[in-house]
Formats: C-alpha cells, sequence, structure tokens
C-alpha cells in the first residue's frame, strides 16, 4: 500500500465544507471494519492488504456531499478498494475522490485502482502521461492497481509492457494489467515480459457476468466470459476485476423482456433467449435462498475457481449495503452450472 513520503500529515479538521454542506469526519473503527460486516476479502500477489471483493467504483458520482456518505458507509463495512479512471468524467472523477481521501485521511487504508490510456488517446506515452495527471487529482504518489484501459492492437505489445513495467520499478504502481484485452494480446504481453525480463500483467479487468453480454456495453469492450479467458484466468492465477458483473440491471425487473422498449441499453446488451433462462432460474435460485437474483447472479461471479472481484458503482447507501449483504450468497459447482445452463437439474 502507499505511504506518504516525505510528506507531514496535516490535522484534518472535525467537519469539511463540500458546496456549502458540512460532511462530519468520521471516527473509523480499527482496522476498518465494524463488527458484523458481511465484506469478504481476496488476495491479490503484489498488494500486501487482503482487497475487498465488492469494489466500490467512482465513476458516477459528480457531488462530494452526496458521494462522501457512501463511501464512509462502504469502508464502515469493510470495504478498502475503490476504483477511478482517468476518463470518468474528463477526470472529474479523480479530483472528487481526491478530495475525500485528502479530507478522510485513510489513503494508507485503502487499495486504490486507477486506470488510464482509454481509446482514442491508447499509446504508451498516454499511459504515462495520464497516470501522472491521475496520482495529481488523487492527490497520492501511487495506485496500488493499474489498468490499460482499452487495447490498442496497432500498437505493438512490448511497448506498453515497457511503459508499464517503467512505472511500477518507479514506485508509481503496483500490480498491473490490461481491461477490455482480449486473450491472444493478454498473453503476448506476458510473453514479451517474460522474455525480457519485465514484469507481466497480473490482472484483468474485462466483463464477467451470469448473462453473456450479447453486444459491448460500449465500444472497445471485452468480456472474459468465454472457456479460453475461464480456464486461463484459473490456470495463471490472474485475479479479475468484473465490470458490470450484475448485467446492468438484467437481473433485476428492468431485465423483463417486456421491458425491452423502455430499457433498451439492457436489451441491446443482454436480451438473448439463453440470457432469459438463465435470469428465470436466478429468479427461481433466488426464491428457494431468499435472496434476490442480484445476489444470485453476484454469487456466480464471485464463485468462480479463481480470483474474482466485481466492481459496484451504486448511487444511493441502500443499494450498496443490498450489494455488500449479498455477498453472504454461496453457490455449490452444481448450483453455478445449473444457472449458467451447464446442466439441467440441481
Amino acid at each position: 500500500m502507499a505511504r506518504s513520503i516525505g510528506r507531514r500529515r496535516r490535522r484534518m479538521p472535525a467537519a469539511i465544507c463540500w458546496a456549502g454542506r458540512w460532511c462530519r469526519r468520521k471516527a473509523w473503527p480499527a482496522g476498518g471494519r465494524n463488527k458484523g460486516s458481511k465484506m469478504i476479502y481476496g488476495t491479490i500477489p503484489g498488494v500486501a492488504t487482503p482487497v475487498a471483493r465488492m469494489v466500490m467504483g467512482v465513476d458516477n458520482q459528480d457531488d462530494l456531499a452526496k458521494a462522501a456518505p457512501l463511501f464512509d458507509d462502504y469502508i464502515e463495512r469493510g470495504g478498502n478498494c475503490f476504483d477511478t479512471a482517468r476518463i470518468y468524467m474528463r477526470g472529474g472523477c479523480e479530483a472528487l475522490f481526491g478530495e475525500y481521501l485528502a479530507s478522510r485521511g485513510v489513503r494508507d487504508r485503502i487499495v486504490l485502482i486507477g486506470k488510464g490510456a482509454h481509446t482514442p488517446n491508447c499509446t504508451p506515452e498516454a499511459a504515462r502521461s495520464q497516470l501522472e495527471q491521475s496520482l495529481e487529482a488523487l492527490r497520492t504518489d501511487r495506485v496500488d492497481i493499474y489498468f490499460l484501459h482499452r487495447d490498442n492492437p496497432e500498437v505493438p505489445v512490448g511497448e506498453f509492457v515497457d511503459v508499464l513495467d517503467a512505472l511500477h520499478r518507479e514506485g508509481r504502481i503496483g500490480v498491473f494489467g490490461g481491461s477490455n484485452w482480449s486473450l491472444e494480446r493478454f498473453r503476448a504481453a506476458n510473453d514479451y515480459a517474460k522474455s525480457n525480463g519485465k514484469t507481466g500483467f497480473t490482472v484483468l479487468s474485462n466483463n464477467l457476468a451470469l448473462a453473456r453480454m450479447v453486444e459491448p456495453v460500449w465500444a472497445g469492450c471485452v468480456s472474459a466470459r468465454d472457456p479460453e479467458w475461464l480456464r486461463h484466468l484459473e490456470e495463471s492465477g490472474t485475479a479479475l476485476f468484473a465490470w458490470s458483473s450484475t448485467a446492468r440491471g438484467f437481473f433485476t425487473e428492468r431485465g423483463d423482456p417486456s421491458k425491452a422498449a423502455a430499457e433498451p441499453e439492457i436489451a441491446k446488451s443482454w436480451h438473448a433467449e439463453d440470457n432469459f433462462e438463465r435470469r428465470r432460474r436466478a429468479i427461481a435460485l433466488a426464491e428457494s435462498k431468499g435472496t434476490s437474483p442480484v445476489q444470485i447472479a453476484m454469487a456466480w461471479v464471485l464463485s468462480q475457481p479463481f480470483a474474482t472481484f466485481a466492481l459496484s458503482g451504486p448511487r444511493t447507501l441502500d443499494e450498496s449495503r443490498r450489494n455488500i449483504e449479498g455477498l453472504s450468497a454461496a453457490l455449490t459447482q452444481s448450483e453455478r452450472d445449473w444457472l449458467d445452463l451447464k446442466r439441467e437439474t440441481l
């Protein structure tokens, strides 16, 4: 985890004012976790701290007075991993979260994810320059996990590895990898790293959900759902940070086939007969377990035979707390296979 180097820690006031509203500074519980927390954790080689498997995204936050209570509650319930990216609101989300970190004084207690070099600026040069901008906005000297937000197949993969390896050696990034990368390019990156004495990719952030992504949610998006990717993740020990891990509302009432006109984005990316059957089975299993279909879908992602972490972007405290409550749902191998249509009966 990052430490403040050569900096004197300022004594923070008891309350911070954002946009004319006062948000009282929290007295954090010892260890950052309240008794009774349902948070679960995973380990990633190269990251010293156990990482919360429910990751808090900051991509949809533009008002710190509203976001701070959400972030506070997540930390109080055991959360310690936050996902940021340079492209989110053109750096605005990083600036917002940097202000939050400074006000709360919790940088040393969280795992910070950064992402950069999104299309059309997906070059090795942009990876370095955008990271520098990100660190300034976040008010830190290092991110613990770093992803290239997209791939650019026109750039030799070794050039990306070279710049990330250099940033790692400089202490600006911890472990690193690709987001929305193909398996072919991901393997090529690690082959290059191994052959040239460089640090390779050890983390991935592609989509993984119980529902199959029919069409990319955004241009350039890649899923890790195909059997070859899943096999590679298990065999290599690569940790997956899955975005849209509950298919962006498909397992709520918004995913009903009758709502296609009202929910065009869900319909575009997730509506398919096989997915409707997965949804029906998730609903049935949720009823038998006394939980929700969304929590069953989340459990499917988190019960994979390799390290998985679910990126979540809740907009309300209730939504965030339901996500964390859902971490207690567990699936057997048979249940997981049945949900994914690999068997007809439980």
